[in-house]
């Protein structure tokens, strides 16, 4: 399985972002996960739709744009024209998510859909195929360095299963470090976002050591 590393900002240095952007850039990742958050669905406030124009003018990475907020359809345009590669929304976070996605979608920017914890992946089930990837939290957002929740690795066995052959991207975020990286794809996921892990010390170091240590 190819597995597709998404470093998170969140755990980079914001007084030299744009110098901890070049180090995951020449590591080669897959994407940058860039984390929105709105203090009302999450505690946090981080990320909005000019910062990401404005990082977006220094780095070419594919943006994996995480809304953590209430309401995501008011800001949707916004984000897609910032730079955003693909948005993902919470399901928790919106009414009606079939017409999310399509919104997101008529911006000809992928979507995707994130699970917390203890939210049924059956909230998914007609919805699939207006997914490109599912997010499955595998922490309770809104803050880093938490611990990996053990019963994810159901959960995201469950979700292979129910995608079956779609091209659907299993995403995990949260606790992620070469232990449950290893665990977690066993289980079926193929995208790992990483911060905490990624940028504490040698980030070329630890990018390669979740390679290695993803690889089955």
């Amino acid at each position: 399985m190819d597995v597709k590393i998404a470093p998170s900002i969140l755990g980079a240095d914001f007084g030299n972002l744009e110098r901890d952007i070049k180090k995951v850039e020449e590591c080669r990742v897959e994407m940058l996960h860039i984390d929105v958050m709105d203090g009302n669905f999450v505690p946090n406030i981080a990320f909005g739709p000019d910062q990401i124009k404005m990082l977006r003018g220094k780095t070419d990475l594919f943006f994996d744009v995480h809304l953590m907020i209430q309401n995501p359809d008011l800001l949707i345009p916004r984000f897609a024209e910032a730079g955003a590669d693909m948005i993902v929304v919470h399901q928790e976070a919106t009414v009606h998510l079939h017409r999310t996605l399509k919104l997101i979608q008529s911006f000809g920017v992928k979507a995707g859909v994130s699970l917390t914890p203890a939210t049924s992946l059956e909230t998914l089930r007609y919805v699939l195929d207006e997914v490109d990837m599912v997010l499955l939290m595998t922490v309770n957002p809104g803050y880093g360095g938490q611990s990996f929740i053990p019963a994810c690795y159901d959960k995201i066995r469950d979700l292979k299963k129910m995608i079956a052959h779609r091209p659907i991207d299993i995403q995990v975020d949260g606790g992620i470090n070469l232990e449950t990286a290893k665990k977690a794809v066993a289980a079926g996921a193929n995208v790992l976002v990483a911060g905490s892990f990624t940028f504490k010390g040698d980030v070329a170091e630890n990018i390669r050591n979740l390679r290695e240590t993803a690889r089955i």
